[in-house]
């Protein structure tokens, strides 16, 4: 039995695509979840639009994505921390401490994106690598300054 999935499915393929399947499979597994649809001319039709309109709505995350990428490769943020004796901080900068500044330029981003491993406790100069969906990666260059 031909099928169109409508969402990917680990072990057959991607959404859009014609499989076929056992009949038993699809209907006992595929067709209640609501993976799949019987492969007719009008459903095929259906999923060619769906396709399309997955593709049209990847595209453009991926230009809002590469817009967002330049913006963050583009932002520097300084850090005005207090300093004891021989040079060390009173506290550190974390990364609500980055989302917050990043804010504050108009940069909204997940915290889970910055790629801090541990919170920055010392002055200096520090490049911090960002995640964004996809494949794209941004740094944002910041500098811990003392008052």
């Amino acid at each position: 039995m031909d099928v169109i999935l409508l969402q990917d499915v680990e072990t057959l393929g991607t959404a859009g695509n014609i499989v076929k399947v056992k009949p038993g499979y699809a209907r006992n597994y595929l067709f209640p979840r609501g993976f799949a649809l019987r492969s007719s001319n009008r459903n095929r039709a259906v999923a060619e639009e769906k396709k399309r309109n997955v593709e049209m709505r990847a595209k453009r995350l991926e230009q809002a994505n590469q817009t967002l990428a330049n913006k963050i490769s583009k932002t520097e943020l300084t850090f005005e921390m207090q300093v004891g004796d021989e040079e060390k901080m009173f506290g550190t900068v974390t990364t609500k401490d980055i989302q917050a500044a990043l804010e504050e330029k108009g940069i909204s981003i997940d915290r889970s994106a910055l790629m801090l491993e541990e919170s920055i406790k010392a002055l200096g100069i520090y490049h911090l690598p960002v995640n964004l969906a996809g494949e794209h990666t941004a740094e944002i260059k910041i500098y811990v300054i003392k008052t």
